[in-house]
């Protein structure tokens, strides 16, 4: 991760096919086209790599969650329950859907906590949506076991996990619902991009529709489409699916390397007794997007990340006091900081933030240390990080 540390000749070539059609919308223009459908092409080699009857393409990551959830019916008032550990986006789409996020807390996968879930849940809840954060896994059984028993939508959120499996299903593939980002920084990227995954043919026409205006897509003559309901527009183009074409058939490649290089990491700083590592579920593996660990307390992350910086050792967080992927610097939604005004259901419904704490997240987030393992790396790059890794963390501790 990401995927545009490897770009090559497939993705100029699909990149160039684009150019030279001249079409770049992914929807009409049939006669122009010459018969390339970038878009439907890589829906189609999602719809095998995810092991998932239907992919609609979406603009962003965002797009994806928005969309998931606006093709279940979730809106105005009612309740979605997310972790406290996710990026912005997740509320974000929630909210831009007149819907409430309720933020619970997380375990040490890192993910949704089950028992925290369950204390959650109300008459106004409508769904539960796991993040796979950092290229793992939540405990989707007993996720799962919850959502059936109250009825409940479950929606996976797998952007930054494509390539993990639990128990043999692809990470996305699971929930009801599944949503992807293929942004820049992605193990697959289109530059920007997302996708919306399910077996349910009702949410898949939704979010066709709804991801287009509400265009219902039948037809061969886009002006003559009747609209079933209203929609948004979160189209991909053909440029950034032509780039995803490309970038899927690379991802068994991408996924071996991120593997053999976590393993490295996780062998060679296993030696250091106080360090455990970020617990995947049985049954689960990890797509290698990311090596995590804990150290003892936030006091001593807060050293090696120190140390870390001050010895070259770069692309590893601490999220604890991060802007974007923890509950602790999200001012502007506890204090509701909007550019328009935000309805009184909403804002009643986010009233528990104003005192509200995450004992349990904090516990794992402050422990937590997270490194992106990058595809441009060598075998020896690897080794000489993680023993120089060691080496800083056994100074700190």
């Amino acid at each position: 991760m990401p995927g545009f540390e490897l770009f090559g000749d497939l993705e100029r070539k699909e990149l160039q096919d684009v150019l030279d059609n001249g079409v770049l919308m992914r929807y009409g223009f049939d006669g122009m086209r010459n018969g390339h459908w970038k878009a439907k092409e890589l829906e189609s080699a999602l719809s095998k790599t995810f092991q998932t009857n239907h992919v609609q393409l979406v603009s962003s990551g965002t797009a994806a969650v928005t969309v998931a959830l606006a093709s279940a019916g979730v809106g105005a008032g009612d309740e979605v329950i997310m972790p406290t550990f996710t990026f912005v986006a997740s509320f974000e789409a929630i909210m831009a859907l007149g819907a409430i996020p309720v933020l619970v807390d997380i375990d040490d996968t890192l993910a949704l906590s089950p028992k925290a879930v369950e204390a959650a849940i109300t008459p106004k809840t409508k769904a539960i949506m796991v993040v796979q954060m950092c290229g793992s896994m939540g405990d989707m059984d007993a996720l799962q076991v919850i959502s059936k028993k109250h009825d409940l939508l479950l929606i996976e959120d797998a952007c930054q996990a494509i390539g993990g499996t639990y128990n043999g299903k692809p990470l996305g593939s699971i929930a009801d619902l599944g949503c992807f980002s293929f942004d820049f920084v992605k193990t697959i990227t289109c530059g920007e991009g997302g996708a919306v995954i399910t077996n349910n043919k009702d949410y898949y026409l939704n979010a066709d529709h709804y991801s287009d205006h509400g265009h219902d897509h039948v037809g061969n003559d886009r002006g003559a489409e009747t609209h079933p309901f209203l929609g948004y527009n979160f189209r991909i183009s053909e440029l950034h699916a032509a780039v995803g074409l490309a970038q899927v058939q690379r991802l068994p490649e991408f996924i071996a390397i991120q593997r053999k290089y976590l393993k490295i990491f996780q062998e060679t700083l296993s030696q250091i007794p106080e360090l455990t590592h970020r617990k995947v579920p049985e049954g689960g593996e990890e797509s290698g997007a990311f090596f995590n660990f804990f150290l003892p307390d936030l006091e001593t992350s807060r050293k090696v990340i120190q140390g870390f910086k001050d010895g070259g050792i770069d692309v590893c967080w601490n999220y604890y006091d991060n802007n974007w992927h923890y509950i602790r610097k999200w001012e502007h939604l506890k204090e509701l900081k909007s550019l328009f005004p935000i309805s009184q259901e909403v804002k009643e419904g986010l009233k528990y933030l104003e005192t509200k704490t995450y004992d349990e997240s904090d516990h794992y987030i402050g422990r937590n240390i997270s490194c992106l393992i990058k595809l441009s790396w060598t075998e020896e790059d690897v080794k000489a990080r993680a023993n120089k890794m060691v080496e800083i963390i056994k100074k700190s501790i």
